[in-house]
């Protein structure tokens, strides 16, 4: 694990200082335009495409984690929820803390999120977990697997787009996302829209491939995301394109520090990173002010 914060706090200061400079000039110079995967798209084209993906994949989400992750995805989001601290946020709060998992369709954090809650369930309140997610059919994944966990009531699965969420100020103790901060089409106004909605000392928790720092597992891991796994895709779900796709989609994703500098750009406190599995893998964090 790679701590946000090295010995030396002014350097790295500086850096996400010149960092939060150069994200601003990119968002000046690209207003209009944005990547899907390989290619540059118009802005209001990316989300259909994306839609489009993940509709294609939906029935074989875990599959396709599996095929990104080598099965590590698990392991993460084991990780990633234990630490959120929830049981010892509603012990404190006296009652469920209100989470919202955005993107996060077919449930993978939800129900983790639940497990940790469990003692406090079900709760007298609404759906201890409110899930959003811009794709009907990963929805639909998620509604099925939580009647089946007995869930149902515990989680809410919501309709939303990451950059417009349809949800008050304020209005939740915990937001995350999961692996899909880099399908949005603009990274910054959703991050503003998930500060927005998280309640002044609430806190924000992102898990998304990130950039290997060795140059030599840089090279390993590249060589197995460009060329093993589309095959992987084509051998086993039929669908080459969609993971191609998300193989560019990672290598387009800002790295750690540019990640850290919109964090700061959208007006979270604290904001934070630590790095899993060599940076494969990276949790950013921040508070709402």
């Amino acid at each position: 694990t790679r701590s946000a914060f090295p010995q030396d706090e002014t350097m790295l200061l500086r850096r996400v200082a010149s960092r939060r400079s150069a994200v601003a000039r990119r968002r000046s110079s690209s207003e209009s335009t944005t990547h899907f995967g390989s290619r540059t798209v118009a802005k209001e084209e990316k989300e259909s495409l994306v839609r489009g993906v993940f509709s294609s994949v939906a029935s074989n989400y875990d599959l396709m984690n599996d095929l990104m992750s080598g099965g590590l995805h698990r392991v993460w989001k084991d990780d990633f929820v234990r630490r959120l601290g929830l049981r010892a946020c509603a012990r404190a709060l006296g009652k469920v803390p209100r989470v919202l998992d955005v993107a996060g369709g077919t449930g993978d954090v939800a129900f983790r999120a639940c497990e940790e809650l469990a003692a406090w369930l079900p709760s007298d309140d609404e759906a201890a977990v409110v899930v959003s997610d811009v794709n009907p059919e990963m929805l639909e994944v998620g509604r099925q697997r939580a009647e089946e966990r007995g869930l149902s009531a515990a989680v809410r699965f919501d309709q939303g787009n990451a950059e417009r969420l349809p949800y008050d100020d304020a209005r939740f103790d915990f937001v995350t996302i999961s692996f899909g901060l880099r399908n949005v089409t603009d990274i910054d106004a959703a991050l503003r829209e998930m500060r927005r909605v998280l309640r002044p000392g609430g806190r924000f928790e992102c898990l998304e491939f990130s950039t290997v720092h060795d140059p030599l597992l840089r090279a390993a891991y590249d060589l197995y995301s460009k060329n093993v796994i589309p095959e992987l895709g084509h051998r086993v779900a039929r669908d080459r394109a969609s993971y191609e796709y998300l193989v560019e989609s990672i290598r387009k994703h800002p790295s750690q520090l540019d990640l850290l500098a919109r964090l700061a750009n959208a007006g979270f406190a604290s904001p934070s990173y630590r790095d899993i599995t060599f940076g494969v893998v990276a949790v950013h964090s921040g508070y709402a002010p």
